[in-house]
């Protein structure tokens, strides 16, 4: 099965983009919110992270996001345990999820998608952009948060001109329509491309 990776910056639109192709028939795997089941359901990530964090992480059964976010935000190091134990859990999951797909490809969506190293399990790489001011307002408007926030957040990511450097294509999503276009105009190519795997 060929492993189409779709990433982008925050506000980028990857999920929008994603959606297009899920509307064309593409099986996508979204790598966050399978991230956030695994934190909350699984035995295993759950029994890690309260080794890791303290038997705080989780409240009444619930993982507290607020409580772990404050020990991984500026913190490189808990970060990246924390990273250890949720992303071999998620390609794992992934993995087992591909190959109950029946579409052409899979498509794999991660906003770190090159952070977290699991850009090397994709045959192909996508990366969504927009223009920095356009993020900034999109998220402000979506998390009704501040630019400064925002830019926290931006920080922790690749820039653009990292992710494109890595990346087979991109999509650029100013304009859906034109975006839309892109996508189907990709999607033929990778059909024809996912015929040798």
């Amino acid at each position: 099965m060929m492993v189409v990776g779709l990433t982008g910056g925050i506000g980028s639109g990857k999920s929008t983009i994603a959606k297009e192709f899920a509307a064309l028939g593409i099986a996508v795997f979204n790598s966050d919110e399978q991230a956030k089941a695994l934190i909350a359901t699984d035995a295993q990530v759950k029994e890690h992270i309260i080794a890791s964090f303290g038997e705080e992480a989780y409240q009444n059964g619930e993982y507290n996001r607020a409580y772990i976010a404050q020990i991984v935000f500026n913190n490189p190091e808990k970060l990246a345990i924390l990273n250890s134990i949720v992303h071999p859990a998620l390609a794992k999951h992934f993995k087992l999820w591909a190959k109950k797909q029946t579409s052409p490809y899979v498509l794999k969506e991660a906003a770190i998608l090159f952070e977290s190293g699991s850009y090397k399990d994709c045959d192909y790489i996508i990366t969504v952009t927009a223009p920095e001011q356009l993020r900034i307002a999109r998220v402000m408007a979506r998390d009704h948060c501040t630019e400064a926030q925002v830019r926290a957040r931006m920080a922790q990511q690749w820039t653009d001109e990292q992710r494109i450097a890595l990346s087979d294509a991109v999509i650029e999503n100013i304009n859906l329509e034109v975006a839309k276009k892109e996508v189907r105009k990709l999607n033929d190519e990778l059909q024809m491309t996912s015929l040798q795997f």
